[in-house]
């Protein structure tokens, strides 16, 4: 079943997306605009089915940081509204001349910017991201393919109907954003073997899904996702805020790729600065583990494994290590760490820059939190994942990552010689 499914709805996104590639941007922005309204104007729907789903994972023991993820309120769903206004107040990028130039025997050459066709996402959790995907793709010319997870059914599929049938009543071809109605995991599987109909996979969720994407796709893949994020704190640094900082990137919302997962600390201020962090970690109901040095400092700090140094918690978790310095705080978080977001807080600017330089990170920061790590923060407007690899795109990729470029030529009669 799942796999006739699954085709239909992607034939019906390959026919769509030929339409959607020339939409007229005024149309694009309207079905935006109209699709807030009508998150807006079905709130108490949305917040309804969602309810099912929390209801669901409390069942299940999903732990708190996760189920934040998942639960919805008034204001969440604002803001989900809020997000499409400033996608649609966005460039359109789509028919964007990127460069031109004239060759010696008179031919214009020039790159024009276009979608990417059609879009699957694969996602866990987070019913927000059928908005935020819905949006970006419709902004860039781009169709979408929503396959959420289990626990967020209910939800996923009332979204993607209200936005679907608000973009269907402004001229945006049906088939244009489609929710995968099936928690099987084999419709997930199929979709990621779709190869002539998708033309690009997004994953978004945690190591388990990402690797599952990675090792079944038939079809290209942008990874995405998976924050083992790191603050490394230098002798030099300003240690109360540093404090206020860790806090801020653990604390504020755990359960999301962005929080930090590991503290590095010089050697030279361990003594001084662990014990005062780990006392205002602890104030905050988070678990510390650390090093050999760490729980010489504090000793009821829970022993940190080999294994923790590559974990992401995406919980009230955190883990510290002492280090000599610079050279090995670069070395750990390059050999442990996932490419997503790091800090380092210090007062130097040479080491600042080194690290900016050498930390192999998508998002590398001095003097501030990792939880900045996001499309709306850099002023991208909403986001449809942070890629951690480096082809086509990095970071956080909004509607200007969702496109590519074709070349066209213009002659006079020309003939190669």
């Amino acid at each position: 079943m799942s796999s006739s499914l699954i085709l239909e709805i992607c034939k019906k996104a390959k026919a769509a997306s030929y339409k959607m590639a020339g939409l007229p941007t005024e149309i694009k922005n309207r079905a935006l605009l109209n699709m807030a309204e009508a998150l807006e104007r079905n709130v108490q729907e949305i917040l309804e089915a969602n309810q099912k789903d929390v209801e669901a994972s409390k069942k299940k023991g999903v732990k708190e940081a996760l189920l934040d993820r998942l639960i919805l309120n008034e204001g969440r769903v604002a803001k989900m509204a809020q997000c499409l206004r400033e996608v649609a107040s966005l460039p359109d990028p789509v028919g964007e001349i990127v460069k031109t130039w004239t060759r010696p025997n008179g031919l214009i050459i020039g790159q024009l910017r276009v979608p990417l066709g059609v879009v699957a996402v694969i996602y866990e959790s987070r019913p927000d991201v059928t908005s935020d995907a819905s949006g970006i793709c419709l902004k860039s010319g781009n169709v979408v393919i929503l396959r959420g997870g289990s626990d967020a059914i209910n939800s996923n599929i009332t979204i993607g109907r209200i936005l679907s049938e608000a973009a269907e009543d402004s001229g945006v071809p049906e088939g244009a954003i489609q929710v995968v109605p099936t928690t099987e995991r084999s419709a997930a599987v199929e979709l990621m073997k779709m190869r002539g109909y998708v033309d690009v996979l997004i994953p978004r969720g945690g190591a388990g899904l990402i690797k599952a994407v990675i090792e079944n796709a038939k079809v290209p893949v942008i990874e995405t996702g998976t924050g083992n994020c790191h603050i490394y704190v230098e002798e030099d640094a300003d240690l109360p805020r540093a404090i206020d900082i860790i806090i801020n990137a653990k604390c504020q919302r755990p359960g999301t790729c962005n929080s930090a997962e590991k503290v590095l600390v010089h050697r030279r201020v361990a003594a001084e600065f662990i014990p005062k962090a780990v006392e205002a970690l602890r104030g905050h109901g988070v678990e510390v583990r650390g090093c050999e040095e760490t729980r010489k400092i504090v000793p009821d700090v829970i022993p940190a494994t080999e294994e923790d140094w590559y974990t992401e918690y995406l919980d009230l978790i955190i883990a510290f290590k002492v280090v000599s310095g610079l050279d090995e705080a670069v070395n750990h978080i390059n050999k442990y760490g996932t490419k997503h977001s790091d800090s380092i807080l210090t007062s130097d600017f040479s080491k600042a820059l080194r690290f900016i330089r050498e930390v192999d990170s998508a998002a590398v920061y001095w003097n501030a939190s990792t939880r900045f790590t996001d499309g709306n923060q850099y002023g991208l407007g909403a986001e449809i994942g942070i890629s951690t690899q480096k082809l086509h795109a990095r970071g956080p990729m909004s509607v200007q990552h969702l496109t590519t470029i074709k070349y066209f030529i213009l002659g006079r009669g020309h003939i190669r010689e």
